[in-house]
């Protein structure tokens, strides 16, 4: 009997010892820094109770530098799986109070084993990433480990969602994971990514830079767009990850869940004021978007990056909706480098996952000028073009004011397979505005006029009645109906429920080649 509780204290002394991870004294440490420990962010993750620890008392085969007299159970990352407000997930937290969080070759070989469990189970991944980089007492052993890592997010691209929160250091190789993942989280102040850090750039570059001002939550929020939601703290972030997850399927061949709507008068009066009389005014989108939708319920994703679009997820009638909306506040809503990219990117998670897609238009065009033509407009340009005429999900555009040119063809026009497309009265449906075609067009009889002006706006006032206006495009039924504003609401929760079996196929073929 005696032999049987020996037995039991052995083990339960293990795995005390895996729960203290670095021990206290770390753990302190991490406190201090004002961040939560790796067993404590999968606490607030996690749905109580719900969570089963895989791997607990896995250790480092490491020998050289003396490593095999530091053998630390867990190797610095707390695996397995549990419930996000009932729904099943699979988690991985690194643990900075454990080598830093250094990735190992066992440390991956537990990401790689709960990456493997989500794809055959369909249910999302969510990395906590907390971590100094590869351990380098293991050598190319620790890299092949993060290259691991990378081929399984790749597999799981499109299959699963795959989250990722940065909440401590992120640098060199760790950065190429949460990349590939389908939404990246920071945490201000206490973390950072970055492929180089400070001390490489001052030797190579000669530039003096801080950890924050190279790679900070701010800095990717609003300048390169890696990161898609910033918050203040630890707890902030997780609560950010479980209200996504919200508007998300378990898998690819899964619909998100619907919360309970009762119908009622949908129609919405304050939208027929939002948009100015003055063409040329701006306004803001976000108005038009939550006079749709269901109360309070859009969740803005890369709010601070190409602030000229805007994308998102709400729901309307209780389903949930992905949203790409053109914002006339910021560059007059022009399409540019940019805002393609960020417009793109999510329009194919929303296709990915099954997630019907609204397209908000009101765009002048594409952002003219050499920085755009020479940093690939035109190739980024149809990263959006590319990514709305693969999409299958249901996909209803509705023009609130302008849409000019090319970029009325690239905001999920009717002829790159959009399903239902609605104008407002006072649209504009154009090649460009009436000033700039009336000079093109009647630049002769402008010139010869005794005051060309006059004529200009003579002839600007012509074209505008014949073309500003939706009219034109519904008699070709590239418009499907001319709706009033305060309609729109009532309309779009019609054409979803019209929508929600669509059935498409897309020819047959290994992948496109989308222009990256």
């Amino acid at each position: 009997m005696a032999d049987k509780k020996e037995k039991i204290k052995v083990l339960e002394d293990k795995l005390a010892q895996s729960r203290l991870g670095g021990g206290q004294a770390r753990i302190d440490k991490q406190h201090e820094k004002g961040k939560l420990t790796a067993r404590e962010r999968l606490h607030f993750l996690l749905d109580e109770g719900s969570f089963e620890e895989i791997g607990a008392l896995v250790t480092h085969r490491t020998k050289e530098f003396g490593m095999d007299k530091q053998q630390i159970y867990g190797d610095g990352v707390v695996t397995g799986y549990g419930t996000i407000n009932g729904r099943q997930v699979c988690v991985f937290a690194q643990d900075f109070t454990v080598f830093g969080g250094a990735l190992s070759e066992t440390h991956a070989e537990k990401i790689c084993k709960v990456m493997d469990m989500a794809m055959k189970i369909g249910v999302p991944v969510i990395g906590l990433n907390d971590s100094g980089g590869a351990r380098i007492q293991e050598g190319v052993r620790s890299l092949g480990g993060y290259a691991d890592i990378f081929h399984r997010n790749v597999m799981a691209s499109g299959v699963v969602p795959q989250i990722s929160a940065i909440m401590g250091p992120c640098a060199g190789g760790a950065v190429y994971s949460p990349a590939m993942t389908d939404f990246t989280l920071m945490v201000e102040h206490s973390s950072y990514m970055f492929v180089t850090g400070p001390n490489v750039v001052k030797t190579v570059t000669n530039e003096n830079v801080t950890s924050e001002e190279l790679g900070g939550a701010s800095t990717h929020a609003t300048k390169s767009g890696v990161t898609h939601l910033t918050a203040a703290n630890d707890l902030q972030c997780i609560e950010q990850i479980k209200k996504m997850l919200g508007y998300m399927p378990q898998n690819c061949e899964d619909a998100p869940a619907d919360l309970l709507y009762e119908l009622g008068d949908e129609l919405r009066e304050e939208l027929e004021s939002i948009v100015p009389d003055n063409s040329n005014q701006p306004y803001d989108m976000r108005n038009v978007i939550n006079g749709i939708i269901d109360n309070e319920s859009f969740m803005e994703i890369h709010k601070d990056y190409a602030e000229n679009i805007v994308v998102g997820f709400a729901r309307l009638a209780g389903k949930s909706i992905g949203i790409v909306a053109n914002q006339p506040m910021s560059l007059a809503g022009v399409l540019d480098v940019d805002s393609s990219k960020k417009a793109a990117r999510f329009t194919r998670f929303c296709d990915c996952f099954n997630i019907p897609l609204l397209v908000l238009v009101d765009v002048p065009g594409f952002l003219p000028g050499t920085d755009q033509e020479w940093n690939g407009i035109i190739t980024n340009g149809a990263k959006l073009l590319y990514a709305l005429s693969e999409a299958t999900v249901p996909k209803v555009t509705v023009i609130t004011r302008k849409a000019y040119g090319g970029a009325y063809d690239v905001m999920n026009s009717k002829h790159i397979g959009a399903d239902m497309n609605y104008a407002w009265p006072g649209a504009e449906i154009a090649v460009m505005g009436a000033k700039g075609a009336s000079e093109i067009i009647f630049r002769k009889e402008i010139a010869k006029a005794e005051d060309p002006e006059a004529k200009l706006l003579e002839k600007e006032s012509e074209y505008a009645e014949m073309f500003a206006n939706p009219y034109s495009a519904a008699e070709r039924g590239f418009i499907d109906e001319v709706i009033l504003p305060k309609d729109t609401r009532r309309k779009l929760i019609k054409a979803y429920s019209l929508l929600e079996h669509k059935a498409v196929s897309l020819p047959k073929k290994k992948h496109g080649n989308i222009p990256l």
